[in-house]
């Protein structure tokens, strides 16, 4: 088993699972198998299956009868433990963060920091490229595309001098893209910049945010009474996705009271602002800087 990937507040939201020895589990985001691995540890007669569409992460699946991985995105979790014969489960745990290899290999085309070719999928049987959205998308998708994903200003700016390079070059690797549109990075933040450019394109190419929605609704179904959802996010849109969604049932955050002005939700939130990492965490890895983690349980 080859570990590439050093999860974020591993122990907190272990803890935040609370797993029963004989419970069923799911964790939708296996990766390198940190946190699998700890919930392996706290079973006996318990079950764990495991996601994750990354055709990498196989190699560290370790040899458990109490382990059922699938290679395949947590967008199915609900067909699938229908399959397996689950009709319940006792907890749910997903690290939405970019794992280390991912970014680590530059043929996989996830970060600025290399040249590399921009593919950006996390699928690789996924058809569609950070490439092919460069090249397809118009002027007025593209500007959604950034605005949305990225939550940048001059979104309607970088969309429209991506059409204008396009003309005449395509975009094939990521330095084609800081050609493009460096002239727009605000000073001495080109860093946050390009963050924000490639972020949105990888959320894009994955269907990121919209992927996560459908998980989180069939994880509510599936998930017994008592039973826990611990989400660790690294960014503002997807924490806001699954802080709405802990706190009232939706994404929009629409509270929606009873006769006597109680919140009607079907969660307890555990951790109302959320936890975050630590100074010493930080220091080790950098990566979990802007983690954030946020535990609910099913009432």
């Amino acid at each position: 088993m080859i570990f590439y990937h050093i999860p974020a507040l591993l122990d907190e939201s272990i803890r935040g699972l609370n797993i029963r020895p004989d419970g069923i589990y799911v964790d939708v985001t296996f990766g390198g198998g940190g946190h699998s691995m700890e919930i392996l540890k706290r079973l006996t007669k318990g079950k764990l299956i495991a996601f994750d569409q990354d055709e990498d992460a196989i190699k560290n699946v370790p040899d458990s009868k109490k382990l059922i991985f699938l290679n395949q995105n947590f967008r199915f979790l609900k067909n699938n433990l229908r399959y397996l014969g689950i009709k319940s489960i006792d907890g749910l745990i997903a690290d939405l963060g970019v794992s280390f290899h991912q970014f680590d290999e530059p043929e996989r085309g996830f970060t600025f920091r290399q040249e590399a070719p921009l593919d950006m999928r996390m699928n690789k049987k996924n058809p569609v490229t950070a490439a092919a959205l460069l090249k397809t998308l118009d002027e007025r998708e593209l500007t959604s595309l950034f605005y949305n994903y990225g939550e940048l200003i001059n979104s309607r700016r970088i969309a429209r001098e991506i059409v204008t390079v396009r003309k005449l070059k395509p975009f094939l690797t990521a330095q084609d893209i800081i050609n493009a549109i460096g002239k727009l990075a605000p000073p001495r933040q080109e860093h946050k910049f390009y963050a924000k450019v490639f972020q949105a394109l990888r959320i894009a190419v994955n269907h990121e945010i919209d992927y996560l929605k459908e998980m989180l609704e069939q994880a509510l179904e599936v998930m017994s009474k008592g039973g826990r959802v611990v989400i660790i996010t690294y960014h503002s849109l997807e924490d806001r996705v699954v802080k709405n969604f802990m706190r009232t049932g939706n994404f929009e955050g629409e509270e929606h009271k009873d006769f006597y002005g109680n919140l009607i939700t079907p969660f307890r939130v555990i951790n109302k602002k959320g936890t975050i990492p630590g100074r010493d965490e930080v220091a080790s890895n950098k990566r979990a800087r802007s983690a954030r983690l946020r535990i609910a349980e099913k009432i």
